[in-house]
């Protein structure tokens, strides 16, 4: 495989899950129903970070993260972590079944993740196909872990991460409680949400 998992992006109905970053209304019309993975933004943001720097199985280099005084690393996370906030919020909003996984629960249990899965996708899977799966757990794309020396994540940005996580969190819990996430948009202002001149984008 060249290019991830086999018919990776195909949207033409020959395939059960269609994997997407994309949000938006538009977007979201298109499916029945959705699958919402929430992975932690710090862990999400690093790894993008990774991605764009050295590739889908390589690191930043720490001159990276540096690099224009710094200012290149804090613009990249400001804007990730507005997208992880932006992206999770509207697929909450998903009007049809939405099953929502977090993703250091797959890395946890993923048998049991699996078969929650495949329930809410209302598949029946032999026990000898699961199996095979969780034998073929890695695609070609793992980046093995390499922590880094030093905290790239200043108190500024900390402070914006945390403000994007705390409202995620909040919109979580309500659609978990059965509620409704537009509960939560209409009254971001009670969060004491600060943001200067990057604003979440409420569709």
């Amino acid at each position: 495989m060249k290019n991830g998992f086999p018919a990776e992006s195909v949207s033409n109905g020959s395939v059960v899950v269609v994997k997407t970053h994309e949000w938006g209304p538009e977007m979201r019309k298109g499916f029945s129903r959705a699958i919402l993975v929430v992975r932690d933004p710090y862990l999400a943001i690093q790894a993008e970070f990774n991605r764009q720097s050295g590739g889908h199985i390589g690191h930043a280099q720490p001159d990276k993260y540096t690099r224009d005084g710094g200012r290149y690393w804090e613009k990249f996370v400001t804007n990730k972590a507005l997208a992880w906030m932006n992206t999770t919020l509207d697929w909450l909003k998903f009007e049809g079944p939405l099953h929502l996984v977090f993703y250091e629960d797959l890395l946890d249990n993923l048998p049991e993740e699996m078969r929650r899965i495949l329930e809410f996708l209302d598949l029946d899977v032999s026990e000898s196909n699961f199996d095979c799966m969780m034998r073929h757990l890695d695609g070609i794309y793992k980046r093995r872990k390499r922590p880094l020396s030093f905290d790239p994540f200043t108190p500024k940005l900390r402070a914006l991460v945390d403000r994007c996580k705390q409202l995620v969190e909040r919109a979580v819990r309500e659609v978990l409680a059965g509620g409704d996430v537009n509960v939560v948009l209409n009254n971001m202002n009670a969060f004491n949400f600060s943001f200067g001149h990057h604003k979440p984008v409420v569709r």
